[in-house]
């Protein structure tokens, strides 16, 4: 390339550039590749260390590029360091060139990752193209430009190639408008950085930089970061924030020092980009421990069975060993009911506490042994490193059905609860890729639909059966999940695949501190939903089902009771009662209005009554089904009345339908909120109702007709 020296008109654009690299990564001889440019050397203010500056002009436009001091990172510990991280920070140029040293990709992107939390347009010269050709690495620029949302140019300053387009690189990026570029850090980071920047969004804290960027930075120590907001009002209660997300992320890192983990977040994101972007045709290095491991768990053909069979053992485990303490869960409800309800003489009073809020809270309570295995299973494969790989493997055949492989993380958060799913598909920065995993996240059975599951399991098959039923019914709902989302794809979300990067975590050993933590987060979560939308719901529910009274009806069975000669005898009239009373109350009602749209699907009134009221909670449904079968609602999943009285009432293929259904309508209010906030809008919630509604009846309509087919 030929640069004309001139002096610089007035009509001529200027470009101030920080030229910007680790140290021999050739920065000097790539300014001198610019042919015939100005050389102004100096020294930087205050200090010893070389100022560089080259002048010159190329197609209209005046350069002035600024050849900072070669760093490692943006850090303080000596002079190169220091004068480097302040340039960038306290002066004014117009964007950064990035030099990096394409033979040695991962080292030289611990700077760049950190380049890109600085708000500045960006270029990256992958310089010494032609010696990472010699030595067998091919590295995609145009790929790696996409996954950085960053113009990455192959350059050699020794043969002169791709100065010109690396120059034509630069003008654009001047002229194009700001771009966020996509540096992405683990769910527990993106979790931080995302309630700093709420919270300025909230106090329209006003700043140059982007909110992003400034949450990093305050999550980083960045001292000029601090010495900016320090002064300002909102000072005393964002440190409070800042303190809080320090211990959250130090303890996901098994570190007191969040620099240590920044490291190590920016380390795994630099892994992921190589692992995307570059191919190495000849083998150069002894293979390590981590790449021995991931050679069999992510090997092309045996890492899907493999992960499948990981997920099959979790669900064995949820069911044989969460069973265990729940018997002793439900015979502490019943006595506690029993202990309360002998403390209160107002009928209705009674009945609202004991089988209303009691029988309803303890149901859902009964399943928390089975929720915090799920919980601590997806835990230690996440604190393990593992399923970033998984997210990694399944990145070629996700993106069939329109997904990304990073979306995998919020999928199968999903298998525990649906809230904090929707808030880790922050992790994707594509609005567009983000919604559609928002939408498809509802498909993975929450731990919120494992009594409905187990209900029916123990009522259909055998025990030995049971484990394996849950495993089928979960991945079932997972592929219906996949299938919805390649519609979604084709239709509401169309668009090109805009690829991400992957985190790619060394393996590691599993810090109790840490699984104890995620698993007791995400528990009282779960608690704090029983004691609200669950108890309300529960209110609601013996409401509409005990009023209004017919007093009359009452009497008249009261009196067939008395004079009823056997037990037997006044238990069944007692049951024909309340079944009489439960058809004429309100939930009664409702159930009659809305029984010809379930007919289709084999539903009785009842059937479709439980999954109203598993709107607002899935648990929910267990109780309702006891309440609307005339056994009362201090039933649960292993009540065998109750299994008994589903395998008699309800026919199997009415009960796969409902299954069905449950697998794919509507999560629960909270989870619908969560899916509101997360998605932007109350339009979306609609949009949801609409899909999953849909999705659900034809779905189960066709599951019906095959089942009766099939009996």
């Amino acid at each position: 390339m030929t640069t004309d020296v001139k002096t610089c008109p007035i009509t001529a654009n200027h470009i101030k550039i920080a030229l910007v690299g680790q140290p021999n990564v050739g920065k000097s001889m790539l300014i001198n590749s610019v042919s015939n440019a100005h050389l102004h050397v100096g020294n930087f203010s205050g200090v010893t260390v070389d100022k560089t500056e080259v002048l010159f002009d190329y197609k209209n436009y005046h350069f002035t590029v600024v050849d900072l001091p070669g760093t490692y990172a943006l850090n303080e510990y000596t002079i190169e360091e220091k004068v480097t991280s302040d340039y960038l920070s306290e002066y004014d140029y117009d964007l950064i060139v990035n030099v990096v040293d394409s033979t040695n990709l991962e080292k030289n992107l611990q700077l760049t990752s950190e380049l890109m939390s600085v708000d500045k347009k960006m270029v990256i010269a992958l310089n010494m193209s032609d010696e990472a050709v010699k030595e067998g690495i091919n590295i995609s620029g145009s790929y790696m430009s996409q996954l950085l949302g960053i113009s990455c140019v192959k350059v050699s300053a020794v043969t002169k190639e791709g100065i010109a387009d690396l120059i034509d690189a630069i003008i654009e990026e001047f002229e194009a408008t700001s771009v966020e570029h996509k540096l992405i850090f683990s769910e527990a980071v993106e979790e931080e950085i995302f309630k700093v920047v709420d919270y300025l969004l909230k106090h329209k804290y006003k700043d140059s930089n982007s909110y992003r960027n400034i949450a990093i930075n305050l999550l980083k120590n960045n001292k000029t970061t601090y010495a900016k907001l320090h002064d300002n009002p909102i000072w005393t209660e964002l440190q409070l924030i800042l303190i809080e997300a320090s211990k959250h992320i130090e303890l996901h890192h098994d570190t007191d020092d969040v620099k240590e983990a920044f490291a190590s977040e920016y380390a795994s994101f630099n892994r992921g980009i190589v692992a995307e972007v570059l191919k190495q045709d000849k083998e150069i290095k002894k293979k390590t421990l981590t790449d021995k491991i991931d050679n069999v768990l992510i090997h092309q053909l045996f890492g899907i069975p493999i992960f499948l069979f990981l997920m099959w053992g979790l669900f064995q485990l949820t069911f044989e060993v969460g069973v265990i303490p729940m018997e002793y869960i439900d015979g502490f409800f019943g006595w506690f009911g029993d202990t309360v309800g002998a403390t209160i003489s107002n009928e209705d009073i009674r009945s609202l506490v004991v089988d209303g809020i009691i029988s309803g809270v303890g149901a859902v309570i009964l399943f928390v042994p089975n929720i915090m295995i799920l919980f601590v299973g997806i835990a230690l494969l996440e604190s393990t490193g593992y399923m970033a790989r998984v997210a990694f493997l399944l990145d070629g055949f996700f993106h069939k059905f329109g997904l990304h492989g990073q979306s995998f993380i919020p999928l199968v958060t999903g298998f525990g609860c649906s809230i904090p799913a929707y808030m880790s598909a922050r992790i994707l920065k594509n609005d567009r890729d983000r919604l559609l995993t928002l939408f498809i996240i509802g498909f993975m059975s929450c731990g919120a639909r494992l009594p409905v599951y187990v209900l029916f399991a123990g009522a259909f098959f055998s025990e030995d059966m049971a484990g394996n039923i849950l495993f089928i019914i979960y991945i079932s709902g997972a592929l219906i999940g996949l299938i919805a989302a390649k519609i979604l794809k084709l239709t509401a979300f169309k668009g090109v695949d805009e690829p991400f990067v992957m985190e790619m975590p060394k393996y590691r050993l599993p810090s109790f501190k840490l699984i104890w933590h995620t698993v007791m987060t995400k528990t009282w979560m779960y608690l704090r939903k029983a004691g609200t939308y669950i108890a309300a719901a529960s209110m609601l529910v013996w409401f509409l089902s005990n009023y209004p009274h017919n007093l009359s009806l009452q009497e008249s069975y009261q009196s067939k009771i008395e004079r009823a000669l056997s037990e037997d005898e006044k238990s069944k009239l007692q049951n024909k009662l309340s079944q009489e009373l439960l058809e004429q109350s309100y939930l009664g009602t409702i159930g009659r209005f809305s029984m010809p749209i379930f007919e289709p699907l084999g539903f009785d009134w009842k059937m479709s009554v439980a999954l109203q009221t598993g709107l607002a909670a899935k648990e929910v449904v267990v109780s309702t089904l006891g309440v609307l079968y005339s056994l009362g609602n201090d039933v649960n999943e292993e009540s065998n009345s109750l299994i008994a009285t589903i395998s008699k009432n309800i026919p199997f293929a009415s009960a796969v339908a409902f299954i069905v259904v449950i697998m794919i309508y509507l999560p629960c209010l909270a989870a619908s909120v969560v899916f509101t906030r997360e998605a932007g809008g109350i339009k979306y919630f609609f949009y949801l109702l609409a899909f999953t509604s849909i999705a659900a009846y034809g779905l189960a309509f066709i599951a019906y007709n095959i089942a009766l087919m099939l009996t």
